[in-house]
């Protein structure tokens, strides 16, 4: 890379130090000997070099002089202004003059921007570490890409499931209030028919005679909560059927058995429920 950068330098130096010394000669061959113009060319030339090689020497050492890089800037103003004054009073190829008039300039610019180039190039240790850098931060930039797709396409399928496991749900329960409103209607429809009450007690009045039950359906709603019962000492069978004839001949017409049930429990009293339909059975009989 320095040698792409100073070999247009040097090849620019070198044509527009012969184009110098060129004009030079050509210019003051005609009023003064031409070794003398040779030599005039050649000063102009050679100051401009030695300025250049002292440049150099000193970039090469990390330095820097304002006043060598004026000196510097001034032979090329000064080859610049002998190839225009030359140019202008040629008697002919003015234009082509004019053309390569600007490489001292030029030339000039192209030692600056190696210069500057010197200044700020690398090794080849520090280019591979910075390459390793970016080559990491885009591969941390392609992995961080992807798990971000990969937890948006998770995310939308967890989405979409809950989505189709709600609406399923939502579908079972309202077919579910379906199915219970018909039931709901076939209890009214039976709780309501004339003939209901005569139906079941004639199938039950073998088994519980002289006694006409009230029939009583499921009531599809909201119910009252029972409060807990404190555990206390268990009722024998005789004060377990006092307490449940008790309850249920405590109104007129007598309590069912949910009622007197609820009522037992709601006193504080314990039985289990074979003991307690067991005396309901013998104080109804």
């Amino acid at each position: 890379m320095k040698a792409k950068t100073a070999l247009p330098a040097v090849a620019m130096t070198a044509v527009s130090m012969v184009l110098t010394l060129a004009v030079v000669v050509m210019w003051l061959g005609a009023v003064m000997p031409w070794p003398v113009a040779v030599v005039v060319g050649l000063g102009i030339d050679g100051g401009w070099l030695a300025t250049l090689a002292y440049e150099r020497r000193l970039a090469a050492q990390g330095d820097h002089s304002r006043v060598v890089t004026g000196v510097g800037w001034c032979f090329g103003l000064i080859a610049t202004g002998v190839l225009v004054a030359h140019a202008c009073t040629a008697d002919h190829s003015i234009g082509a003059w004019l053309a390569v008039a600007w490489l001292p300039i030029a030339a000039k610019a192209l030692w600056l921007v190696h210069g500057m180039w010197e200044r700020t190039a690398l090794t080849p240790a520090a280019l591979g570490a910075i390459r390793g850098i970016q080559q990491e931060a885009r591969d941390e930039a392609a992995v961080a890409r992807a798990r971000l797709r990969a937890e948006a396409a998770t995310e939308e399928t967890r989405l979409t499931a809950v989505t189709d496991a709600g609406a399923r749900v939502a579908r079972v329960q309202a077919k579910t209030a379906d199915t219970l409103a018909g039931a709901w209607s076939t209890l009214e429809k039976a709780r309501a028919g004339e003939d209901t009450g005569r139906a079941l007690t004639s199938v039950t009045h073998r088994v519980t005679p002289g006694v006409t039950p009230r029939w009583e359906l499921p009531v599809w709603g909201a119910t009252e909560p029972v409060p807990a019962l404190e555990s206390g000492p268990a009722l024998t069978d005789e004060a377990l059927d006092a307490v449940v004839d008790q309850i249920r001949t405590s109104e007129d017409p007598a309590l069912s058995y949910r009622e007197m049930a609820a009522r037992f429990r709601a006193a504080g009293h314990s039985a289990s429920e074979v003991r307690l339909r067991a005396a309901w059975k013998r104080v109804a009989a």
